[in-house]
């Protein structure tokens, strides 16, 4: 599940993103490994007698174990340990396709100082370890010299059953069949992961609010909000670098031709009245991670009134040519485009491990 740029209308958006993943054998991952790496720590996998070595990490600026409240006070040592809870985990589980760990992976607001980053992460952990009595593996990371300045986020790893003081015991809730939650009147997995979303939006707020900070953020979809309009396009951080030292990318100059074609397919899908006003302007609209740090959209918005195209094939043809026009002019003034990967990357790779 994931979720990118806040995109909701007044106010000042900060990055939305949360991420639920699985870390499954079935895929070849394991969770000492996964341990190690999120925790950038040196682990020795002892089922598989593998040593895991990211102690040279240097991005890690936080990693505990947090466990559920109610075990406090009992002798719950065994999951404090990050190896001895994680290989537990591994000798628990002995499917050669089980799931040994859950992740939650969210953005941490740039906008915070660190200390409140920090707290934030702490605070939703805490909650997640109550809530569904699992340990949470917290890893708070830095960004990566060579990537986004704004990229604060927290890996949570979860275990996938509940932890009591003698090992671990039943399946917990994301990790309960559908049969389950039926028979015990839960929430679908659906709904499960929304309300996730939701609180971290709720907690991530109070913090900004906390902080005096405008920015907000919202888990909901653009359509959940009653915004109607083309969600403002993401441009990958190596094309975004590209632009930033003055010279072209192909890639973002395609990414925005892609979104005016998409805005103006809505218009020509809009009431006769709503045509009158013309297109969305790309230009002002496009507040993607590039554009707010203060840089040119550089996109042609087709002419309102007249001007507006008559059907799908006229939009298309109309944002090509933009673009070809865009990419020609700059060709001439010496700027040749850069070519770059088409696919766009979430902002950190960390979940491959």
């Amino acid at each position: 599940m994931r979720a990118g740029l806040a995109d909701g209308e007044g106010g000042t958006m900060a990055i939305f993103r949360l991420q639920i993943e699985s870390v499954s054998r079935d895929d070849g991952h394991g969770a000492v490994a996964a341990a190690a790496y999120r925790a950038g720590e040196k682990l020795r996998d002892d089922r598989t007698n593998e040593l895991h070595n990211f102690s040279r990490r240097k991005d890690v600026a936080h990693s505990e174990i947090l466990l559920p409240a109610h075990l406090t006070g009992q002798n719950v040592d065994w999951a404090r340990d990050r190896a001895s809870l994680w290989n537990t985990v591994e000798s628990t589980e002995t499917r050669k396709n089980a799931r040994v760990a859950k992740e939650i992976q969210v953005t941490l607001p740039f906008e915070l100082p660190a200390e409140r980053r920090l707290h934030l992460a702490r605070t939703f952990s805490q909650e997640v370890a109550d809530h569904y009595k699992v340990a949470v593996d917290l890893a708070v990371h830095d960004p990566k010299p060579a990537g986004d300045p704004r990229n604060y986020h927290a890996h949570l790893l979860l275990t996938t059953r509940e932890v009591t003081p003698n090992g671990l015991g039943a399946k917990a809730g994301l990790e309960m069949s559908r049969a389950e939650r039926v028979r015990l009147g839960l929430p679908n997995m659906s709904q499960e992961f929304t309300a996730i979303r939701e609180r971290w939006a709720t907690l991530t707020n109070e913090a900004l609010k906390e902080a005096n900070i405008e920015a907000r953020v919202d888990h909901r979809s653009l359509a959940d909000q009653g915004v109607d309009r083309e969600p403002k396009p993401h441009i990958p951080f190596a094309a975004y670098k590209i632009e930033q030292a003055g010279k072209y990318s192909d890639v973002a100059a395609s990414i925005r031709a892609d979104y005016e074609v998409r805005v103006q397919e809505r218009q020509a899908r809009a009431p006769e009245a709503e045509k009158v006003r013309g297109p969305e302007t790309v230009r002002g609209a496009e507040v993607d991670r590039g554009a707010e740090a203060g840089r040119s959209a550089e996109v042609r918005a087709v002419p309102a009134g007249d001007g507006i195209p008559k059907n799908m094939d006229d939009v298309r043809r109309q944002a090509r040519e933009n673009w070809l026009q865009i990419r020609a002019e700059r060709m001439a003034k010496g700027a040749a485009p850069a070519q770059q990967p088409q696919h766009s990357r979430t902002p950190d790779d960390d979940h491959h491990m």
